[in-house]
């Protein structure tokens, strides 16, 4: 078993940057894949940035250039720093990890609002 505690939503501005932060705990040894997800109110939960173990990463496309995903290997902890955020980035953020085994868990969400 693996327990994310995730930490860092809030309210910003359009513009402005936010950094979330996961933690795990439990089973950490069979840790592979972390990432972050979130979902919007009427919408489907949507993938937005992973980073394996060895660093690789990925990002959907509405979040290039403006997210950065990145970890702590000796933490176990997975974070995501956020600039230039929009509107279109409300929603409550959900920390991911995948174990070698291919087991999911989730973080409870933390909401990010961006509103003026």
């Amino acid at each position: 078993q693996v327990q994310l505690v995730e930490s860092g939503g809030g309210l910003v501005q359009p513009g402005g940057s936010l950094r979330l932060s996961c933690t795990a705990s439990g089973s950490t040894f069979a840790i592979n894949v972390m990432g972050w997800y979130r979902q919007a109110p009427g919408k489907q939960r949507e993938r937005v940035a992973l980073i394996t173990r060895d660093g690789d990463t990925g990002y959907t496309d509405s979040v290039k250039g403006r997210f950065t995903i990145s970890r702590d290997n000796s933490t176990n902890t997975v974070f995501l720093q956020m600039d230039a955020l929009k509107p279109e980035d409300t929603a409550v953020y959900y920390c991911n990890t995948e174990t070698t085994t291919h087991f999911n868990y989730w973080g409870q969400g933390t909401q990010v609002t961006v509103s003026s």
